[in-house]
């Protein structure tokens, strides 16, 4: 797995290295079908919730 990207450098199922671009691909859209035995390699995306304080301050306008 990249350090950097946090993707995997090869199919978690069948163990094929990944090219280049299909880093790319998973890097961006966070799925990719793996070409050689067909698994769905789904990159978990947690997103942090703003609490409620954050929402209600008004923005600094200049």
């Amino acid at each position: 797995m990249s350090k950097s990207t946090k993707t995997p450098d090869a199919c978690p199922h069948c163990g094929r290295k990944l090219s280049p671009w299909e880093k790319v691909l998973l890097g961006v859209d966070r799925v990719l079908m793996c070409r050689h035995c067909w698994y769905r390699i789904i990159l978990d995306v947690r997103y942090e919730d703003k609490s409620d304080d954050d929402k209600s301050k008004p923005k600094d306008t200049k």
